[in-house]
């Protein structure tokens, strides 16, 4: 059911037997796949979404949905009116970055109504923003590749006959206009110095500074992650390791399939970092291992927030979201939280595809191998049998904008031969 204005009779009678959850960006992959793992759980769920087309939105998952734009001013908007409608304090999950910084942002007012699990404002921000954090590894001795920080030209074209290529640029923390101008491209890889200033030349007005950093060599399956919650104390109540296998776009891309997996280096440089910090609240650190030198490099954390591969974590018998959900709200913790190393696998069907045909062509993928890939325990990203609308539409919907593409160019090549005939036409005598 969907609403934009009241609660529903149903979701109050669920609060008086559990708190409910409320999910902002329902409408992503962390979104609605945190809002699965609660309701499988038995926990009332709340999701915030900005289109109501999306096919995420079309989830049966949640007892109610607002639609609203993540703008400041209308989510907490949104917020206080849910928050006033509720019998109890609601856990808040928030599933992007920019909400988990308005959250942080306006921690105390919200916490008249919601469980806020963050670290404290100023630490989780420098975690945030890559610049900040990229700085603060190379002061603490982290292993993170070779960094530049470019605020102007004249620094841009010192970085371009220092570092190594090829290189990657990177906002230092992503804003809107990067979004829109980078037509979703996290990052880009520059393999000249030409590259590197004309790439400086057409990004640097994105963001407020730009990151320079040094290409860790290695294919997508030398990605790996540890995600994890840290409680009030920060101490880890969960871990999971696991690593990609492909990502879309390939090689600067998103996950596209992953798998668990046991690696202690990434694990203890984890937990070491977020204790140092004091972190509280769900984590993310992803690594990177060189293929020629073997060593590890800190690609990014996460902070505050679900990432797209937390569901591989409840795959693997670790209930990473829902463990949050128990300690917010005092319920005892689920009881089996500690890595076994299954195997489980990860993916999202419609962006593997898109990469495992770029390595096919490329002459880097079999298809035995990529079934191979795809043997043993797993869940894909968007599929489910209890809620099947979402991955339909997932799949229909770029398939309909791509026939109504092709029906305009099929109409306008019928009207253009008209009018060049109608041009050329002697006149009637």
């Amino acid at each position: 059911m969907r609403t934009t204005q009241t609660a529903t009779p149903g979701l109050r009678q669920a609060q008086g037997q559990r708190a409910p959850a409320v999910i902002i960006g329902l409408d992503c992959l962390p979104g609605i796949q945190t809002a699965r793992i609660l309701a499988k759980n038995g926990v009332p769920v709340i999701g915030i979404a900005r289109d109501p087309n999306h096919p995420f939105s079309h989830t049966n998952t949640c007892d109610a949905i607002r639609f609203t734009s993540l703008a400041q001013d209308e989510l907490m908007s949104v917020l206080e009116v849910i928050g006033s409608q509720l019998d109890q304090k609601a856990v808040l999950y928030p599933c992007t970055d920019a909400s988990v910084l308005l959250v942080s942002r306006n921690r105390e007012a919200l916490r008249q109504h919601y469980h806020v699990a963050l670290p404290e404002p100023d630490m989780l921000e420098m975690l945030m923003d890559k610049a900040t954090f990229l700085r603060f590894a190379r002061e603490h001795g982290l292993p993170v590749p070779a960094t530049f920080f470019l605020r102007t030209r004249a620094e841009a074209i010192a970085a371009s006959k220092q570092i190594p290529f090829p290189c990657i640029m990177k906002p230092g923390f992503k804003t809107s206009s990067w979004e829109r101008n980078a037509a979703g491209a996290k990052a880009y890889l520059l393999s000249s110095s030409q590259e590197f200033l004309a790439a400086y030349d057409r990004c640097g007005s994105w963001a407020d500074s730009i990151v320079a950093q040094e290409w860790v060599r290695g294919a997508d399956s030398d990605l790996y992650s540890c995600n994890c919650y840290f409680d009030e104390q920060s101490k880890p109540i969960v871990t999971f390791v696991a690593r990609k296998l492909r990502q879309n776009p390939p090689i600067l891309g998103v996950s596209a399939s992953g798998e668990e997996c046991r690696n202690d280096t990434v694990l203890k440089q984890a937990v070491d970092l977020f204790t140092n910090v004091r972190l509280r609240g769900l984590g993310y650190l992803e690594m990177k291992r060189d293929a020629h030198s073997g060593q590890y490099r800190i690609i990014e954390p996460n902070i505050g927030r679900p990432t797209g591969r937390s569901a591989i974590a409840e795959m693997g018998g670790i209930p990473l979201i829902y463990s949050m959900y128990c300690d917010l709200v005092g319920l005892p913790l689920p009881p089996h939280r500690q890595q076994t190393y299954q195997g489980a696998k990860w993916i999202y069907l419609k962006s593997d595809l898109a990469s495992s045909w770029h390595y096919w062509r490329k002459g880097e993928l079999s298809i035995r191998e990529w079934m191979r890939s795809l043997r043993g325990h797993k869940r894909d990203a968007v599929f489910s049998w209890s809620d099947p609308m979402p991955f339909l539409l997932d799949w229909w919907m770029p398939i309909r904008d791509l026939m109504r593409r092709g029906w305009q160019l099929l109409r306008q090549s019928d009207v253009q031969p008209l009018v060049r005939d109608s041009q050329t036409r002697s006149p009637l005598p």
